[in-house]
């Protein structure tokens, strides 16, 4: 598997699988995503930011994930409620974390992590924060499983609260 950054040329299999993932939390009744987030101009934007990260399959060559990977900043972070975060120092953000279909259930999400987890360790920066919503099972499990602390609540646009993690990562 590949993962690297992202380029206009990958913008349908990025849809594809954010398609799927944003379709299926819809069919689940979860709030994180609706119909209207995350959309092509969502991923042209991360392209176009340098965010946007994917994880291939090398043999047929295909997208298996997709992320934003941000290393300026979140805003939204800065008014962290009912909590602390863990540090002080610089730190990645992860938004719009989507793993194909025929990926799910094989490590994709987790490999993917770990990934920017290396990327991180190769920029000097060791704090990773992330946020997701209370009914994202999934996601919270897997910020559990791989190591992530509950830090406090952010909200977006004064009104989406999220559950906010970090990590140390040494």
């Amino acid at each position: 598997m590949t993962f690297r950054k992202a380029t206009y040329d990958d913008i349908p299999g990025i849809m594809r699988v954010i398609d799927y993932a944003r379709d299926r939390m819809l069919a689940e009744g979860k709030k994180q995503w609706d119909a209207s987030y995350p959309l092509q101009s969502h991923i042209t934007a991360d392209i176009e930011a340098g965010y946007a990260y994917v994880l291939c399959n090398d043999h047929p060559l295909e997208i298996t994930a997709y992320g934003a990977v941000i290393f300026d900043g979140e805003q939204a972070y800065n008014n962290l409620i009912g909590g602390k975060w863990l540090s002080d120092m610089p730190y990645v953000v992860l938004h719009r974390i989507a793993v194909a279909k025929e990926a799910r259930n094989h490590g994709t999400a987790t490999r993917f992590m770990c990934e920017i987890e290396q990327l991180m360790r190769e920029k000097g920066i060791h704090s990773f924060r992330i946020d997701t919503n209370y009914d994202n099972a999934a996601m919270l499990h897997l910020l559990d499983k791989q190591g992530f602390s509950y830090c406090g609540e952010v909200v977006y646009n004064g009104t989406k609260t999220r559950m906010a993690f970090e990590k140390i990562i040494t």
